[in-house]
């Protein structure tokens, strides 16, 4: 088990079952609500326990899907497509060491013009 929670504490979760490699989106949506690219690994919903959350906020970024991120202290720490069982977890909301690996980069052409991206393998 694992746990994490967002800046000020306002947001607490425990995360019981295995985390999938790390995966960086460079969509402009990513890059406007973290203010450079998002990275996330992602469990099962039955695998994520929260334990305290009220300060999570859930904001439908588009038709598909919604970010979450604590309203108290704007940290992004959540992703989840509409109807899924699956939520994307930010890994630096995780209290430390994660064990986990960068595995690869999604929508690498809408990537910023101020960073190389490195590390894993290209995804389109």
């Amino acid at each position: 088990m694992k746990t994490g929670s967002c800046l000020c504490g306002a947001v607490g979760f425990e995360l019981h079952g295995p985390l999938h490699d790390v995966i960086a989106c460079h969509c402009s949506q990513c890059r406007k609500m973290t203010g450079n690219y998002w990275a996330s690994t992602h469990t099962a919903d039955a695998d994520l326990k929260f334990t305290r959350q009220d300060g999570l906020k859930w904001y439908a970024s588009s038709t598909n899907a919604k970010r979450g991120f604590c309203k108290e202290c704007g940290s992004t720490l959540f992703w989840k497509t509409n109807g899924s069982s699956v939520t994307s977890v930010c890994p630096g909301s995780i209290d430390g060491k994660t064990g986990l690996k960068l595995g690869g980069h999604i929508f690498t052409s809408d990537a910023g013009d101020y960073y190389v991206i490195s590390g894993g393998e290209y995804r389109k």
